[in-house]
């Protein structure tokens, strides 16, 4: 009789993926992620801050109590707060004609940087033309020349123009030296555009102005945000270039306020106030563009 074997049971196949093994570093991080690193961030934000608010309670306070005590003691002599050092800034005529010429140097300068760079960077990505390639590779090259290396040839050039010192010598070395990293920025974030956009635009009629008016700018508008910010920053905060093209007649805040401790040495109830001023409007700008300042980064910045 013949007998029949039956095949042996498989073993159970156990389908439970294989988590790979995390590092040590992987694991402390998870674990911090959550409210521990949100308060460690709290914490150096506030330091970071506190600079800030001292220099804004020293420019309310008097000079005497400047040179006596520290800024915190306020807190428990409120009565020491007053607007006297304002008043003295506003009559100073060298500080008020600092802060004009700074705005007179900033707004133009960057408005030219964003204008002529949008124009550029998109010539560079979307227009065909001879050497193109090389010649982004020229702007891509003077991201690289420091200042310093202009500020000699540059003062003799503007001599010969008739424009050294100048507000528009200043400004025009400032838009030379910040159109490299407008191109470089706004070329890459115009190259990420979808032809397809562009091509149904010009079958709709449109030609390189309009469609850089109507399409692109509006597309763009992150970028040129960050953009602007950039250039208003560097310009704003400015002291090197300012102090080699300008003259009396048309330095900005940085200026006059680095003359003010040359000269004066103890003119307290002037400097805090200005220099609080001198900081607190491009931290403004900063804060007010801060979302259109990081999209505009990461969407031009990587290609």
């Amino acid at each position: 009789m013949t007998t029949v074997e039956t095949p042996a049971p498989k073993p159970p196949v156990d389908d439970t993926p294989v988590r790979a093994k995390r590092s040590v570093a992987a694991r402390v991080a998870s674990r911090t992620a959550g409210g521990a690193l949100r308060v460690f961030l709290l914490l150096v934000a506030v330091f970071w801050l506190v600079p800030t608010f001292g220099l804004l309670v020293s420019s309310f306070r008097d000079p005497t109590d400047i040179s006596t005590s520290g800024w915190w003691k306020v807190f428990s002599a409120p009565a020491q707060l007053t607007t006297q050092s304002y008043q003295s800034l506003l009559e100073n005529d060298d500080i008020t004609n600092a802060l004009f010429n700074t705005i007179w140097i900033t707004v133009p300068a960057t408005l030219l940087v964003v204008l002529i760079g949008a124009m550029a960077g998109y010539a560079f990505a979307w227009m065909d033309f001879k050497g193109r390639d090389w010649w982004f590779m020229v702007v891509v090259g003077l991201l690289v020349v420091p200042v310093q290396v202009a500020l000699i040839p540059l003062s003799g050039l503007f001599r010969d123009l008739g424009i050294f010192g100048d507000i528009i010598g200043v400004v025009l070395f400032h838009v030379g030296f910040g159109l490299p990293f407008a191109i470089f920025l706004l070329r890459n974030f115009f190259a990420e555009i979808p032809r397809e956009l562009l091509e149904a635009a010009r079958l709709d009629g449109a030609g390189e102005v309009r469609l850089f008016t109507t399409v692109v700018l509006p597309l763009a508008a992150p970028a040129l945000a960050s953009l602007g910010i950039f250039q208003f920053l560097w310009v704003w905060n400015d002291m090197l270039v300012a102090l080699v093209f300008s003259s009396s007649g048309s330095q900005p805040l940085t200026v006059a306020l680095q003359q003010q401790v040359r000269q004066f040495g103890s003119n307290i109830e002037i400097l805090a106030p200005g220099a609080f001023i001198s900081m607190v409007i491009p931290l403004a700008v900063f804060f007010a563009f801060q979302r259109q300042f990081v999209s505009g980064v990461m969407a031009g910045a990587v290609k």
